[in-house]
């Protein structure tokens, strides 16, 4: 086949217009033979590489495993493959190229250099582990931060926790303020992530410091509230939080609602009510606050659960709500409530898009 069978001809002004071009570009013919290469290719990547195969013509000895200018040749399709080049990084792509029969008779491959990119996508990978192995690290500082299982001034604890992503914005915890009095309570950081777990731990640290000059219910929380505004968070940063107080000599149990929604449950001789309180969630809105406290005294055998809504508002592949009547069924029936609530979930096979946190606490 001549030259003249060409669409366009090594030495028409449509090749030269190639040597205009920032990528690299050559010709091969059906052997896979170098038959022509622009300025960019000779001066910037490899020189003197007409007449060569492809292969030789990139620095290499022997043929590739997979030769895209093989397969544009037979399939007519348009390939991409990445080269590495004198320590430089190259995507080529791989054409074919029609005679006026419309039969492939040439095959142009374009090196544009993307070791710039590699470099960058390079760093990225690097910086994206480093925290992936940061974020795994907090995850687990966070889950060792939970409190122990187990007895704290005559109340039996236990609880479930699952974060919808690695870091939870919900937390509990339980804690003991003297030999008399127990601490604890359940929060809700909006959101999710890294910022709304921050501020669960900061939650935590700040409730066990207060905790320990402060016995007044009300003047704990309006000094949480009050180091919270210290911060300057955004308004869209804030939580909710039921915190209680239990005295193991008078069973006395004092408590306050700052803005959780889900009202924790009490169950008496199997009967449950809620235990309501009002009050507003620790946010930048107001400059003070003072919470309605609300006391009541236990006994032996009375049962608390705290959660959070990742429980009640849980949907399963078909749509249907977790809900409270489900969790408070549960609880009305059930001596051991944190296993009976997990083996349900799994059950109702949930979509986790929330976290989960449930506190069980039950006086003995």
């Amino acid at each position: 086949m001549s030259n003249n069978d060409f669409k366009v001809t090594i030495n028409s002004p449509q090749f030269k217009i190639l040597d205009s071009m920032i990528d690299g570009v050559r010709l091969l013919n059906k052997f896979n033979t170098v038959i022509h290469t622009n300025l960019y290719l000779e001066q910037n990547i490899i020189s003197h590489t007409i007449g060569k195969k492809c292969y030789e013509g990139i620095g290499k000895r022997e043929a590739c495993q997979e030769c895209i200018s093989e397969e544009a040749f037979s399939s007519g399709a348009t390939l991409r493959k990445l080269e590495i080049i004198n320590d430089r990084h190259y995507l080529v792509i791989s054409s074919p190229v029609y005679d006026r029969y419309n039969n492939i008779s040439a095959v142009v491959e374009v090196f544009r250099d993307i070791t710039k990119e590699k470099e960058l996508e390079e760093s990225l990978i690097i910086k994206n582990e480093k925290m992936r192995n940061d974020i795994e690290f907090a995850q687990k500082m966070q889950i060792n931060m939970l409190p122990i299982k187990g007895i704290y001034n005559d109340l039996q604890i236990d609880y479930y926790y699952k974060p919808s992503e690695l870091l939870s914005g919900d937390m509990f915890d339980v804690f003991k303020i003297n030999n008399d009095c127990t601490g604890f309570y359940i929060c809700d950081v909006v959101g999710h992530g890294i910022s709304s777990s921050m501020i669960s731990m900061y939650v935590k640290q700040t409730m066990r410091a207060i905790s320990k000059k402060l016995t007044d219910i009300n003047a704990i929380m309006s000094e949480l509230h009050r180091t919270f505004l210290a911060l300057n968070f955004e308004d869209d940063k804030y939580f909710s939080i039921f915190f209680g107080l239990f005295d193991k000599n008078t069973l006395e149990f004092q408590y306050i609602n700052a803005g959780h929604n889900c009202e924790p449950l009490m169950k008496r001789n199997n009967e449950v009510k809620k235990l309501k309180a009002r009050g507003y969630p620790i946010c930048n809105i107001f400059e003070s606050v003072s919470y309605e406290v609300k006391k009541i005294n236990l006994r032996v055998g009375d049962n608390i659960l705290f959660y959070t809504d990742g429980i009640t508002e849980m949907k399963n592949t078909i749509g249907e709500y977790f809900g409270e009547k489900r969790l408070i069924d549960l609880f009305q029936n059930e001596q051991n409530i944190i296993k009976r609530i997990k083996e349900e979930i799994d059950i109702f096979d949930g979509l986790n898009s929330d976290d989960l946190a449930l506190l069980d606490i039950k006086v003995i």
